[in-house]
């Protein structure tokens, strides 16, 4: 590769502002830190304005291009999400594999292409065109290890995951139950459950795994990872994260943070299901009494209520309904007015974490939001939802992080108001809560350590930077990340 031409890497990343925000953030420190141009493939399908906000301010060298839309109208009203993320993807491979080829045809060429998590069907192409391709594993390194497993696990099994009599126990990772596991795998009558299956199997054709996470949150994985890749099992993965979107101070304009500044040190829970995870009529109701029983101040962002589907707002929800207030047990808002805020729809939320008065994080576990609360030195309620929601949660209450307590729900999946009172009481003022505030703050000083020059995690994206250059053939330097090599 000519030395005078910076490299140029190509990322397509999958619909959802979950997966599209670390892209950004990821293709912004190549270009700040290696010099390295992007171009960001996304989908029209499925797309939304928030995950064109994502995108708005890229900073020169980095551009965007979408592929062209596909049709989905034979799919079932009721398919999984993941079920449509995967067909796009399917379905738009010949559109991606003419893109990538005018690329190569082009003054910057690619240097390695990089699909999302959700995207590994594309790595076919970059391998029939001859381009070195990666992952971009936008989740934790424990789920990722569970989803490489779950082929195997598909074949030596016939029950549903959830009625596995044990735990699956996997090198480094923290023990799950079957019902832990990611949500797509927990129906074997569903389509969707054959197309993760299949996706999983994708993944092998990678070169690497690039993870948005840090050998401090997950040390025990990476560690265990690594020598699951000496042995010749899978693809080398390379912990170089966190990346976390930036604090900005037009956010820090809204309206919540001028209440925030009203409210004493570390007294307020901030409750938040991120940008997709939904709640049916019934628990948004025992939440709001939960939250008013607890007597514990709230920023609570509230969303439209569905009772069929906990991804609902995945892709934006609904925008001409009624105040999704209106869906609040009547008078709650008043009678909470002294201690509480609702923020309708959407918060700032790097903001809102990295403020004084925030003391504890009720949230559904998604990655992008356990990094940010990481970062922040905030500890987490854990209410996971759907997607590897689950497997997060499980380890951010395990005793190797100890970053927080996890919700109980009853046998219907609704979490009682008892039950909400009382976590958000022992997180916010008791015993168990102060612990995991202290282990929060020492896991924040460890996520800045990971990226400031010369951390594990800087580390480790310089030595993918170079192999990428061709400086040098082989795996990165030992310690920067779990390495390996190709699995069968």
């Amino acid at each position: 590769m000519s030395q005078v031409r910076a490299p140029h890497v190509v990322l397509l990343t999958s619909p959802g502002v979950g997966h599209v925000a670390p892209v950004a953030e990821f293709s912004t420190r190549l270009a700040a830190q290696h010099g390295v141009t992007s171009t960001i493939v996304t989908y029209t399908d499925l797309s939304s304005s928030t995950n064109s906000s994502a995108l708005a301010s890229l900073p020169p060298g980095l551009t965007t291009t979408a592929l062209p839309e596909v049709a989905l109208d034979d799919l079932p009203a009721d398919a999984h999400i993941l079920t449509r993320i995967i067909t796009v993807v399917q379905r738009t491979l010949p559109h991606l594999r003419a893109l990538l080829r005018s690329l190569l045809d082009s003054p910057a060429g690619i240097t390695v292409f990089l699909a999302d998590m959700l995207c590994p069907a594309a790595l076919a192409v970059a391998q029939e065109l001859g381009v070195p391709r990666y992952v971009f594993y936008t989740s934790s390194l424990v789920s990722l290890c569970t989803l490489l497993h779950g082929p195997e696990l598909a074949r030596t099994t016939t029950c549903e995951f959830r009625d596995l009599p044990g735990p699956v126990i996997l090198p480094g990772c923290v023990p799950l139950h079957g019902a832990d596991l990611v949500e797509p795998l927990q129906d074997r009558a569903n389509p969707v459950y054959a197309l993760l299956v299949d996706m999983c199997v994708d993944y092998l054709r990678t070169d690497g795994f690039v993870v948005n996470t840090f050998d401090a949150l997950e040390h025990e994985t990476v560690d265990a990872f690594k020598g699951l890749a000496e042995r010749g099992v899978f693809p080398p993965a390379y912990a170089v994260g966190p990346f976390v979107r930036p604090f900005s101070r037009k956010s820090a304009e809204h309206g919540c943070m001028r209440w925030l500044d009203e409210q004493p040190d570390g007294s307020v829970l901030y409750v938040s299901f991120g940008s997709g995870g939904t709640l049916s009529s019934m628990q948004t109701a025992e939440l709001a009494l939960g939250l008013e029983a607890s007597g514990q101040r709230f920023l609570w962002v509230v969303r439209f209520p569905s009772d069929k589907d906990s991804m609902a707002s995945y892709f934006g929800g609904p925008t001409d309904r009624v105040d999704p207030a209106s869906y609040l047990p009547e008078g709650f808002t008043e009678r909470t007015r002294a201690t509480g805020l609702v923020v309708l729809q959407w918060a700032p939320q790097v903001e809102i974490l990295e403020h004084r008065a925030v003391g504890g994080f009720l949230s559904h576990c998604g990655w992008n939001s356990t990094l940010e609360t990481v970062s922040a030195g905030v500890p987490v309620l854990a209410w996971p939802l759907f997607a590897e929601q689950r497997v997060n949660a499980v380890k951010l209450a395990s005793e190797h992080v100890g970053l927080g307590l996890r919700v109980n729900a009853r046998e219907d999946g609704v979490v009682p108001r008892e039950e909400v009172a009382a976590a958000v009481r022992e997180l916010m003022v008791g015993e168990k809560g102060a612990m995991a505030r202290r282990r929060a703050r020492e896991m924040q000083a460890e996520a800045q350590k990971a990226s400031a020059p010369g951390g594990p995690a800087h580390q480790a994206l310089a030595a993918v930077v170079n192999m990428w250059k061709g400086a040098v053939t082989g795996p990165a330097v030992a310690g920067a990340a779990a390495a390996g090599a190709r699995g069968p």
